[in-house]
């Protein structure tokens, strides 16, 4: 039975941070489904949003523009922390040797994106999520006290008496789940992207760490807060492929195929406004003149600036037949993030004691119901130093679980009609499902069937159930789309990236909606307030 004093799962650069800042605290094991560097963070292209201009920014600037975004549901506090935190959070990145972008004279090279009303984030070129994940990994695997284990799988936490002390993990080719102790578990799994049949995030983004904390019993926040983004490249035949919000900072305009503008219609900040309403608007000229995307131009800028900015995407857009700086190139929204997840507290505590989060998996109250651009890896990194904190700051850790425990592990359903294209069908019918119901704009009525479709499914997903990752990932993607769809249907209004053709006024009492294991239904809970603690978590030692 392996057992380590800090077990983390997920290898995104929440993860990675925690890994990093827990190591001198005690022995650390951190786990990855897949290869370690297949993660959302990987994959970021724009950049982290922290004040490194003083002269031109401030810390309330940047935390007006997080709450302008969020659309009511930020916690202030909250956001107050984690923006004051960004700096020391940026020098930590430059400390273990991520190398973002410098201008000649040694200042940082700043984007500025939308929501943002001045350039506030550091970057490296368009990879920035690759710079800083590659160099947090080349870090952890020269660290003697950090075992990293990639290709292993949770299937669920283990709890002993109420407290989470362990998970169950099924190892590269094994048949049945082992049990791996530690004195805290960690959830920095990342968000749900692939419950829809469009989204920017790699394979893995299933919402394994949403599901895990839920049946554990910890609470869910606002999981109907899904975060499309408005600019994906339009290529049917492949992968989706992000297109960085900050090329409409750069200058990039939206337009129709006959070359017209329309964003000014929606919002006087036309291509700098906030990414729900730029994808809402998008959606609604695709409906309205039924279209199969719209485009996106940046070709009035100078070409050599475009190619030396965006290099990964000037050179993956020419692979697919498009020239940024010559063209306007084909585009659509697609899920991005997930701004909901898992409760916790400014320590970064779920309502589990035992269990923490940190990054996309959890709702700390900085994004409220739309997060603003590049605020995610900014979270990830604060959030991994105030667990490290609050973990380092506890007068004694719990004692390590007893080595010698006969656990059982969680019963499952064996292989007997198990056919791997079955539960891709299944998958798929999920992904399809989402788009459709609980999608950019979304009614009543195509909620309320969704749900009764995926409350059917919990049966035929049982019927092929067994061990396999595959199995295990569309079991944890239908419980996460049933929490999502009932929260949004029970929060009636439109508020953010959540928007309900039933309910398009927004409340002025803004609420929390709750889901847990327990509840026979989301619950909700006025946000705290500025001066109230980030979070409404219960606190434990």
């Amino acid at each position: 039975m392996p057992a380590f004093d800090f077990l983390i799962i997920g290898s995104g650069a929440a993860g990675l941070s925690t890994a990093l800042g827990l190591a001198r605290l005690g022995s650390v094991g951190i786990l990855s489904k897949d290869l370690a560097a297949i993660s959302a963070s990987d994959w970021a292209q724009g950049g982290m949003a922290a004040v490194m201009d003083f002269n031109q920014d401030s810390i309330t600037m940047h935390v007006e523009d997080t709450l302008g975004a969020g659309a009511g549901l930020c916690h202030p506090a909250a956001v107050s922390r984690i923006i004051r935190a960004g700096p020391a959070a940026a020098q930590q990145l430059i400390n273990w040797g991520v190398p973002f972008d410098q201008q000649a004279h040694g200042e940082w090279h700043l984007t500025r994106e939308g929501g943002h009303r001045v350039r506030r984030v550091l970057h490296r070129a368009d990879t920035t999520g690759h710079a800083i994940e590659s160099t947090l990994l080349a870090q952890l695997r020269q660290h003697p006290e950090i075992s990293l284990m990639e290709n292993h799988f949770v299937t669920d936490l283990w709890l002993q008496d109420g407290s989470c002390q362990g998970a169950w993990v099924l190892g590269n080719g094994s048949s049945l789940p082992e049990l791996w102790t530690a004195r805290a578990v960690i959830l920095t799994s990342g968000g749900a992207g692939q419950l829809y049949l469009h989204t920017s995030n790699p394979l893995v983004a299933t919402g394994d760490g949403l599901a895990l904390a839920y049946r554990a019993g910890a609470e869910i926040a606002n999981l109907e807060f899904i975060q499309f983004h408005p600019t994906t490249l339009y290529d049917p035949d492949n992968t989706p492929f992000l297109l960085s919000e900050a090329l409409r900072g750069e200058g990039a305009l939206l337009r129709l195929p006959d070359g017209r503008t329309f964003l000014e219609q929606y919002d006087p900040r036309a291509e700098l406004a906030p990414r729900d309403i730029v994808a809402r608007a998008i959606d609604a000229e695709m409906k309205k003149n039924q279209l199969a995307y719209v485009t996106l131009d940046i070709s009035a800028q100078p070409s050599e600036r475009i190619r030396q900015h965006f290099p990964a995407i000037y050179a993956h857009c020419l692979e697919h037949g498009h020239d940024l700086t010559r063209e306007p190139i084909p585009v659509v929204p697609a899920a991005h993030y997930t701004c909901g997840g898992i409760v916790v507290d400014q320590s970064g505590r779920s309502t589990v004691p035992g269990l923490f989060a940190a990054g996309e998996v959890s709702s700390t109250g900085l994004h409220g119901a739309n997060r603003l651009a590049s605020n995610s890896l900014l979270e990830c990194v604060v959030g991994a130093a105030s667990i490290v904190e609050a973990l380092e700051g506890l007068a004694k850790l719990p004692e390590k679980p007893d080595s010698n425990l006969h656990a059982c592990p969680p019963s499952t359903t064996h292989d007997r009609t198990i056919y791997k294209d079955h539960i891709e069908t299944l998958r798929h019918d999920i992904q399809k499902l989402m788009w459709q119901s609980g999608g950019i704009i979304r009614n009543d009525r195509d909620m309320q069937q969704a749900i009764e479709r995926l409350e059917s499914m919990r049966t035929r997903i049982g019927d092929v159930a067994g061990v396999s990752r595959a199995y295990q990932e569309l079991r944890n993607m239908r419980q996460n789309a049933e929490i999502l769809l009932r929260s949004a249907l029970f929060r009636r209004e439109s508020r953010g990236c959540h928007y309900n053709s039933d309910h398009p006024d927004t409340h002025n009492n803004p609420q929390d909606m709750l889901s847990q294991r327990d509840q026979e239904q989301p619950y909700a809970r006025p946000i705290p307030a500025a001066d109230a603690d980030a979070t409404s978590a219960r606190q434990h030692p």
